[in-house]
């Protein structure tokens, strides 16, 4: 069934008030499936790593292992999908977030064991899986990226980023862009010494831990990807009309959040070529961790690719959460983010190209696929989805997205492996001599 998209009333429609009431439901369903908050390790757990790692001993760590009750969730979930029309582009929404949820419960009750992994790779994919359509994997795309940029500039000659702004400042000034961006709500920036991770954004707050050391670049980072990606489309979900489900972080969306966030880091020039070398490093360890490497091979993986041995330490925890340090049993979320990346980067050029500039604010509408896009925008004229509040600067301007993509393109038919600097100077040379040759004096 396909009600019209420009002739709905929501509140006299009986197929769309019974969307509405399931988004409700499910909304409540959610509530407790919280993947980050049951698989996140303990902080303590990387100073004793570290400690043996530097006495010459490394130990496998051994985080607490909880295994959720989440059974009540899960049976109230499927009694929502069981209802729901697939037939209607809102009720297949609908279906699929919701089975995003009972898939990630289930991954939560099996903590440490092959469905963990089964159900992650489910929901996050899997670094060696091929998009349709396309031809490398994620895990090709990061050896791509490491190859690029060891010719670019070489892994040793990166400058390092210092990183000395205390936490509480980098706060302040982080809270000074966030206010004029964010003008129907408060969104706070908030400090915790417990925070795993060094930043973590929700719709109400940026979270960042208080004894971590900032850098300048960090500010850009956290502004664009956290800041006007994943709170803005928290809170531009929760400002819908009917759906408010669209503000929740369905783990089905994580691929385009990811995605479109470190999208947004490149197209604004806010990332650099240190953190983009580890997000394809995390790719090329997921696939290692899954073909058997242990925490500790990961770890000096992540040494041996030039990251600090705290950095390391972090890059490989976050691999292992909720699986098994031995190895094979892994959480395989962070091999969605350059995937993400590619699919945002090929839809909005596909959008582009075809003159669908409307889709484009559509992404930031709330927590989005890009299926979701096509399929949602027909209901943007009637308003039973509404627009974006907030969509970050470099969104709004699709000029400015068209022309920096066709100079890209462009530009990837020169070669570099044929040059070097001196072809440069003859190439000058070369052209001189034939006007003076010509007669050009």
């Amino acid at each position: 069934m396909n009600t019209a998209a420009n002739d709905v009333r929501p509140e006299d429609d009986k197929v769309l008030s019974g969307f509405i009431e399931c988004d409700r439901e499910l909304i409540a369903a959610a509530r407790k499936i919280r993947v980050l908050k049951a698989i996140d390790w303990p902080v303590e757990l990387e100073g004793s790593f570290l400690q043996g790692y530097e006495r010459g001993n490394p130990i496998l760590p051994q985080p607490p292992v909880r295994h959720p009750d989440l059974s009540s969730e899960m049976a109230a979930l499927k009694a929502i999908m069981a209802k729901l029309d697939r037939g209607h582009p809102i009720g297949d929404w609908l279906f699929k977030t919701a089975w995003s949820y009972v898939t990630a419960a289930r991954m939560l009750m099996n903590i440490g064991t092959d469905e963990f992994t089964r159900c992650s790779t489910a929901l996050y994919g899997r670094p060696d899986m091929i998009h349709p359509g396309q031809t490398a994997s994620s895990v090709e795309a990061a050896q791509d990226v490491l190859d690029i940029s060891d010719d670019l500039i070489g892994r040793e000659a990166l400058p390092p980023v210092p990183a000395d702004i205390p936490a509480d400042v980098f706060a302040e000034r982080l809270r000074e862009r966030l206010g004029p961006f964010f003008d129907k709500d408060k969104v706070d920036v908030v400090l915790n010494p417990d925070l795993p991770s060094k930043a973590t954004a929700g719709s109400k707050s940026i979270n960042l831990r208080s004894t971590a050391l900032f850098s300048e670049l960090d500010l850009d980072q956290l502004t664009e990807h956290e800041a006007f990606v994943h709170t803005a489309t928290a809170l531009n979900g929760k400002h819908q009309p009917y759906f408010k489900s669209l503000g929740l972080g369905a783990p089905r969306t994580t691929r385009a959040q990811e995605g479109l966030a470190t999208f947004s880091e490149i197209i604004t020039g806010s990332i650099d070529l240190a953190r983009l070398r580890r997000v394809a490093l995390r790719v090329i360890m997921v696939k290692r961790a899954l073909d058997g490497a242990d925490f500790i091979d990961v770890f000096r993986g992540f040494l041996d690719a030039g990251q600090t041995a705290v950095e390391s330490y972090r890059s490989a925890s976050r691999i292992f959460r909720g699986g098994d340090v031995r190895g094979r049993i892994c959480f395989t979320k962070d091999s969605a983010y350059l995937q993400g990346v590619m699919i945002i980067y090929i839809f909005i050029r596909k959008v582009l190209q075809e003159g669908r500039a409307e889709m484009l604010p559509l992404l930031f509408a709330g927590r989005v696929t890009t299926t979701d896009v096509i399929n949602l925008s027909p209901y943007l004229q009637s308003g039973l989805i509404a627009r974006a509040v907030y969509v970050p600067p470099w969104a709004r301007n699709p000029q400015r997205i068209l022309s920096l993509m066709a100079f890209f393109t462009a530009a990837n038919r020169f070669r570099l492996d044929t040059l070097d600097l001196d072809c440069f100077v003859n190439y000058e040379n070369e052209l001189l001599d034939e006007q003076l040759q010509a007669g050009w004096h």
